[in-house]
C-alpha cells in the first residue's frame, strides 16, 4: 500500500512538472497582465466583497452557505499548507517569497475559494453560474500560470471549495442550525 502512494504523488509530481514546463512556454505579457488581474478574484479581500454583496442583494441562502464553506475551506486550506510545507513551483511570474499570509504551496486557497463560489452559482437560483465558473476556470489557471502553485494545488483547492459546500449546505440544513434569523435583522 504504502509503495502504492509513494507511486501516486510521483505521478502527480511528474504532471506538475509538465504542466510548469508548458505554462513556462506559453507564458506572454499580454497573458500575464491578464493572469495578474485576474487572480485576485479569488483572494480573502474579494471573498469579502462577495459575501457582501450576498448579504446586500438579498440571497440568504447563498450568503449563509457561502459564509460557512469560505471559512471551513479556509480552515483546511491554512491546515493543510501548515501540514504538507510545500515549496512553490519553480520560475514564480509574481512574487512568493516573504509573503506572511500565504506559506507554502499546496493547496490553493484562490482555488478552494472560486470553487465556493461556482458550486454555490450552480446551486442558486439568482446567480449567474456559467459566469461564475468562466471565472473560477480563469483565477483556477491563474495561480499555476503564475507559479504560485503547482497544478495539483489547484485541483485540490478545487475539490475543497466543492466538498466544502457540499458539507456547509448539510450543516445549515440541519436542524442544529436551522434559523428564521437574516442578518442585519433586528432581534
Amino acid at each position: 500500500m504504502e509503495q502504492l502512494l509513494e507511486e501516486f504523488v510521483r505521478a502527480i509530481y511528474r504532471v506538475d512538472a509538465q504542466v510548469v514546463a508548458l505554462v513556462v512556454d506559453l507564458r506572454s505579457p499580454l497573458l500575464t497582465k491578464v493572469m495578474n488581474s485576474v487572480t485576485g478574484l479569488g483572494s480573502a479581500s474579494a471573498g469579502l466583497v462577495f459575501i457582501g454583496l450576498f448579504h446586500l442583494a438579498g440571497w440568504r441562502r447563498e450568503f449563509r452557505v457561502s459564509l460557512v464553506a469560505l471559512a471551513l475551506s479556509g480552515v483546511i486550506v491554512a491546515t493543510l499548507m501548515f501540514a504538507v510545507q510545500r515549496p512553490y513551483p519553480p520560475q514564480p511570474v509574481c512574487q512568493t517569497g516573504g509573503a506572511e499570509t500565504v506559506a507554502h504551496s499546496f493547496p490553493s486557497g484562490h482555488a478552494a475559494a472560486v470553487a465556493v463560489y461556482a458550486t454555490v452559482a450552480r446551486r442558486s437560483d439568482v446567480l449567474p453560474f456559467v459566469i461564475t465558473a468562466v471565472f473560477a476556470v480563469a483565477i483556477a489557471i491563474s495561480r499555476f500560470y503564475l507559479g504560485t502553485h503547482y497544478f495539483s494545488d489547484t485541483v485540490v483547492g478545487v475539490l475543497i471549495g466543492v466538498g466544502t459546500v457540499l458539507v456547509a449546505e448539510r450543516l445549515l440544513d440541519s436542524d442544529r442550525f436551522a434559523t428564521t434569523y437574516t442578518p442585519g435583522e433586528k432581534t
